[in-house]
């Protein structure tokens, strides 16, 4: 069942400051860069105390590692939320795809979140490069799942294809066309599907 397949962690509910604190890090971080913007303007913007962001987060590092959390939180929300409009594994990969798509032409669009984070951090070993990790290794066998259930030959490898194609359309789209990598991107899903479905139409 594709329900069981993308569970997204549980949501704990934070103190309304440290949870103002992780929303502006969302946003800064990810419009600026996380080593263009200090404690100093996370506290402002996030319209708390010093003493109030160390309570919380005791650090500018561990609060990286929660930002990078945070967004696999989201997006693990959205394709769980996905998930649970269909039981068909095959509208669900079709679902994944028109997501990623909609990502790379949305406002404010400025790459992915978890490559930009580790472009930052160049150590392998480092919290931050581990918890982009994890969330790559959780979305990849996500597909490698849902590419064996709809019968495809080689789930790992074509899934291996689509993260590369994902993070070709998530950078190029930045850097240039959004449009035609969005585009991109979908007929490389397409694809792979036909690969495991030769009589789907395109």
């Amino acid at each position: 069942m594709p329900i069981d397949i993308v569970k997204a962690p549980k949501r704990h509910t934070l103190a309304p400051a440290k949870q103002r604190i992780l929303e502006t890090s969302n946003r800064l971080f990810y419009d600026e860069g996380i080593r263009a913007v200090g404690i100093d303007r996370l506290i402002a913007a996030s319209t708390v105390t010093k003493a109030t962001f160390y309570k919380h987060y005791g650090s500018k590092d561990r609060l990286i590692v929660e930002y990078v959390a945070y967004r696999h939180l989201l997006i693990a929300e959205e394709l769980e939320e996905l998930a649970r409009t269909t039981d068909d594994p095959l509208e669900l990969l079709r679902g994944i795809a028109e997501v990623q798509a909609r990502y790379v032409t949305a406002p404010g669009f400025r790459g992915c979140p978890f490559l930009n984070a580790a472009a930052e951090y160049t150590e392998p070993a480092h919290p931050v490069r581990r918890a982009v990790q994890n969330h790559r290794e959780w979305f990849h066998a996500i597909l490698e799942t849902l590419l064996r259930q709809i019968g495809h030959p080689l789930p790992g490898d074509a899934a291996d294809d689509l993260m590369l194609a994902r993070d070709g359309a998530m950078s190029g789209g930045y850097a240039g066309d959004s449009i035609a990598a969005s585009a991109a991107l979908t007929r490389m899903y397409q694809r792979t599907v036909e690969a495991a479905l030769p009589r789907v139409a395109a």
